[in-house]
């Protein structure tokens, strides 16, 4: 099947036109092998690094030669001095957050994220940072936060946009009512040209390219009446007016907003501004979002932090019922600041009552401003699917128009979505004019794609009528810049393309973007996958008419970058950004509790291990231009490796991007009728092996305690040598509760029973956890009912993240046989371990969505909390009175949720936040030869060291196996599973009194 594949997948891209992965001018491995003598950074031409900067967050793509990560300013010269000589282009690039195309790969991308990202110095007393293009905004706020100062524009990728990408395309943010665009905020510019010019740019001539000037001096007419007026966001074109003598001959202020078309950023010297300590939050409802927006200018005068609006379908696409919005069919959030929390709840007031909004409410709780301002940073990730589950892109996604129109032009954009029949969801800055919107294109046919093309030139029409720009936000690059004569006309646009030559007589810089431009239905990243479906295992209910369609599973991740927020590691903020050229956009986590995306990347800062690192990997081996080998990928198997599986990405991704599925998928098709890594055999069938090694568990622990035994049994397995063999329980819990059940004389109302899932690691290596849910379900009235033939059910946990789903299929089959009497009475399914309880929460029905029993089952799965709170509403569980560390277990975080656990902990007494992340381990990742560091620094992310910050008296929780051996084996640390601190408790309490309280009063 996998060879059947990939010749399907090589087919396709035969069939279709292929963008050259060479120039015209010099073989790739001559350029290569000059540019390695010439620079010390790193230089990478082969297929898994121009396959990961393909693409930005945008609906384009271009193959480059090559990437090259140069270390200082030198390099940046060394490198374009030989791209000059081989007439290769050059792309500046970080996080590659653009929606515009702008950072899509041509000739060799420069990554200026892994050397260039160094804050050179904060002046508090001028107000003023030197940072590299590099820097991400975040680092660059912390260390300005100590000064009370802040780097007013603030894209919603602040967690990992950089400097460089945020001059290059002149990035603004919610805040740019407040404190304007990047440009507003940059003080000079050091910069190297593709000629080899190292200039420094600031206020006045000097610097300026020859010929500059006199450009300026003799077309002054067409400068000062070819620009709109009226408009904070006019990002779109190059910044001509800029050099006008009335504006003071602002050559850093021109540069910016040249997405990396001129040259390459290397410092630059930036303003700070005061952050109010205080904020508030004033939450506006209006009738519909023309009203909220005609409203929205209004405000201005009040001096408000950010004037923010979205409409109600942004609501329901995200489907989380408003969290809490006033009432309205869209909205308005007006930040304001203050020098106390008195002060900014005043100010917000005041707009609350000057407002004439339907509804509205002020909130200047810090979390409550942090929710609602989660659903307005989603935006970009939940915008790109609509309520039905089709896709929705960002072709035409930041316009802006004088704020004072922006209500007509909005009626006027809806009336041509409508003629169009295409539909979008609009949101943004509305006290700027400046509005993003996904829009439903078909973008996989030619049919759709000229619509695309039609719809485009009309809103580009649209919104010059209205006095706007094509771009308020993120640039033009392809997708935009042909549009560019609507705009400016024919004379101004040609000023452009001399000016452009001017800095850049060779063109190397970014060609195709702002002058003479490629067509915007040219590049599209869809063009290149396969058009029949990919014959896959998983059933992707969600992707695709009618579900299973892998390609549409791939498609999900547009960019935004999410998971590219930096960690402690060696990577730590490296690549959380975007270089000269590159745009910012936005994304937040949707998970309950503290994120979990991306371990891997959080410890290595590499782009192939994030989760859109991978997510294009795949995309190219569906391709197969640059990527060639489809299911048989070394590139595509390389950077899965150091996937954890941890589903973090299925509920922190904005999109939804599930790499575990996709993982699984892969290495099923990878290994089909190969031989498999020893791990997978060790560790995929490691129900099978528990199962048979229990009998003799005393003389196993024994031998695996002989170093010269445990030594040959792990290289065998594959196991790294820097683990300990966990230890086999003597007895099986199945035997226990077997003994026990027997042995019971209570009679529990079926209302309150629940069968108790036998996992394999509850079964053969921790039963204790089992004995203590069965202690403390009985105190508080729940009858527990045996799984049949414990220890013969199975999630199929292990063999899925192996990718061994045939025998995953042929194991969940026969638990559903034995499941089904159960079942078929109606019984909560309790999961103690939270790896298991998500494998059949999510896996089961995915890969058995055949069998109406998979659904079932699924839906009967309940966590200890869970199962205690539907059974038992109203127990009292015992007070313990004491402060809790550990970690939610990342499945559960990201599949599962963990509310019923909060608030279990909150009635036992049981205080303080758990951290998120992941433990590192991982079920079989931690243990498998090759990944002990990463694994390592995965748990010194967040885990390590909010167990090692835990005062004297801490209980340490950990509900998943993983988890706890983790901490034992790294840290020495007793973690426990709630159930297990409970049971203790039980044992020194007396009986407690019956709850009166009925569980409709239970909150």
């Amino acid at each position: 099947m996998a060879e059947r594949d990939t010749r399907n997948m090589r087919d396709t891209r035969n069939a279709r036109k292929a963008t050259a992965p060479a120039t015209d001018a010099a073989p790739a491995t001559e350029v290569a092998a000059a540019l390695r003598e010439a620079v010390r950074g790193e230089v990478d031409f082969g297929a898994a690094a121009r396959a990961l900067t393909t693409m930005d967050a945008s609906n384009y793509r271009r193959v480059p030669v090559g990437v090259v990560a140069p270390r200082d300013a030198a390099d940046v010269a060394a490198a374009l001095a030989v791209c000059r000589t081989y007439g290769v282009p050059v792309v500046p690039r970080g996080a590659g957050t653009s929606i515009a195309g702008n950072a899509t790969g041509l000739g060799v991308v420069l990554d200026l994220t892994r050397h260039l990202r160094s804050i050179v110095s904060v002046d508090p007393a001028a107000r003023t940072a030197v940072v590299q293009p590099g820097v991400v905004l975040d680092a660059l706020r912390e260390a300005a936060r100590p000064y009370g100062l802040t780097f007013g524009p603030d894209p919603s990728t602040h967690s990992r946009c950089t400097l460089g990408g945020m001059i290059g395309n002149n990035s603004c943010g919610a805040h740019s009512v407040a404190w304007g665009t990047t440009a507003d905020n940059v003080h000079e510019l050091s910069v190297t040209t593709y000629g080899g010019a190292a200039l420094r740019l600031g206020r006045g001539w000097d610097g300026a390219p020859a010929g500059v000037r006199e450009l300026v001096e003799g077309h002054l007419a067409p400068l000062r009446t070819g620009f709109p007026a009226g408009l904070p966001r006019r990002i779109s074109g190059y910044a001509l007016d800029a050099l006008l003598p009335e504006a003071g001959t602002d050559l850093a202020r021109a540069f910016c907003g040249s997405e990396g078309t001129l040259g390459v950023v290397t410092e630059a010297t930036v303003r700070l501004v005061e952050s109010p300590p205080a904020r508030a939050l004033a939450v506006l409802g209006y009738p519909d979002e023309s009203a909220a927006a005609e409203a929205a200018a209004g405000l201005l005068p009040y001096g408000p932090l950010t004037v923010e609006g979205m409409s109600e379908d942004l609501v329901r696409v995200r489907g989380d019922g408003g969290h809490g919005l006033p009432r309205g069919g869209a909205w308005l959030f007006v930040e304001t600041g203050g020098a106390t929390p008195g002060e900014a709840r005043a100010a917000a007031t005041a707009i609350l009552r000057a407002a004439d909004a339907l509804d509205g409410t002020v909130v200047a709780d810090p979390a409550g401003q942090r929710a609602l301002w989660r659903v307005r940073e989603d935006a970009a990730g939940t915008a790109t699917r609509m309520p039905d589950d089709t896709e929705a892109w960002p072709g035409w996604e930041d316009c802006a128009v004088p704020p004072a129109r922006l209500g007509a032009y909005l009626r006027d954009f809806r009336a041509l979505l409508a003629d169009h029949g295409l539909r979008g969801t609009p949101y943004g800055h509305f006290g700027d004019g400046c509005i993003h919107v996904r829009i439903d294109f078909d973008l996989l046919t030619d049919d759709g794609v000229g619509r695309f093309r039609r719809f485009s030139e009309e809103v580009a029409s649209l919104v010059v009528a209205h006095g706007g720009s094509l771009s308020g936000e993120h640039g033009d690059g392809l997708a935009r810049s042909e549009l560019l004569p609507r705009m400016y006309g024919d004379e101004l646009v040609g000023l452009f393309g001399r000016f452009k030559d001017l800095w850049d007589p060779a063109g190397g810089m970014n060609p195709g973007v702002l002058a003479r431009p490629a067509r915007l239905d040219e590049n599209l990243r869809f063009a290149v996958l396969p058009r029949e479906r990919v014959e896959v295992a998983f059933g992707y209910p969600h992707d695709g008419p009618g579900g299973g369609d892998f390609s549409a599973a791939v498609r999900r991740c547009v960019g935004v970058a999410k998971c590219r927020v930096g960690g402690p590691g060696p990577g730590a903020g490296a690549g959380s950004g975007q270089g000269s050229g590159a745009g910012s956009q936005q994304g937040s986590g949707q998970g309950s509790g503290p994120g979990v995306m991306c371990p891997s990347f959080r410890a290595t800062g590499e782009e192939q291990h994030s989760t859109r690192g991978r997510a294009r990997l795949l995309h190219e081996m569906l391709a197969g231009e640059v990527v060639t080998d489809g299911w048989r990928s070394t590139e595509v198997r390389d950077a899965l490796d150091l996937c954890l599986s941890c589903k973090g990405c299925r509920s922190d991704c904005p999109v939804g991007v599930d790499m575990a599925t996709y993982k699984a998928e892969f290495l099923h098709h990878h290994y089909a009728g190969r031989l498999r890594p020893a791990a997978h055999y060790a560790m995929g069938l490691l129900p099978r092996w528990l199962r048979l090694a229990a009998p003799f568990a005393r003389v196993l622990n024994a031998a695996a305690r002989v170093p010269p035994l445990a030594s040959l049994a792990k290289r065998l397995g594959g196991i790294a040598p820097e683990r300990t063999i966990p230890r086999l329980a003597p007895e099986p819990f199945g035997r226990w509760l077997g003994r026990h059940l027997k042995a019971r004389t209570e009679v529990f109302a079926r209302s309150r029973s629940a069968v108790l899932w036998p996992d394999t690691f509850t079964e053969y290596l921790t039963p204790s956890v089992g004995r203590a849910a069965v202690r403390v379900f009985e105190a508080a009235g729940v009858g527990v009912v045996a799984a049949p033939q414990g220890g013969r059910v199975c999630c199929g946990l292990t063999y899925v993240s192996t990718g061994q789903l045939d025998r995953a299929r042929t194991v969940m089959r026969r638990t559903l046989d034995l499941m089904e009497p159960l079942l078929d009475a109606g019984l909560p399914v309790v999961v103690l371990e939270p790896s298991c309880a998500g494998a059949l929460t999510t896996d089961l029905p995915e890969l058995l969505g055949d069998d109406p029993r998979a659904a079932r089952l699924a839906a009967s799965v309940r966590t200890f909390a869970q199962a205690l709170e539907e059974c038992a509403p109203g127990w009292r569980p015992p007070r313990l009175d004491r402060p809790v560390t550990g970690q939610t277990h990342c499945h559960q975080h990201a599949v599962l949720g963990d509310a019923a656990d909060r608030r279990l902990r909150e009635r036992a007494g049981l205080t303080g936040e758990l951290s998120g992340g992941c433990c590192g381990l991982a079920g079989n990742f931690g243990f498998e030869r090759g990944h002990y560091d990463v694994s390592v620094a995965c748990a010194e992310d967040q885990l390590l060291p909010s167990v090692r910050a835990a005062g004297k008296g801490t209980e340490i929780l950990a509900d998943g196996f993983s988890c706890r051996t983790q901490l034992a084996q790294l840290g020495g640390h007793r973690a426990r599973h709630l159930a297990e601190v409970l049971s203790e408790a039980l044992k020194e309490r007396k009986p407690p009194e019956k709850s009166t309280e009925r569980p409709a009063e239970r909150r």
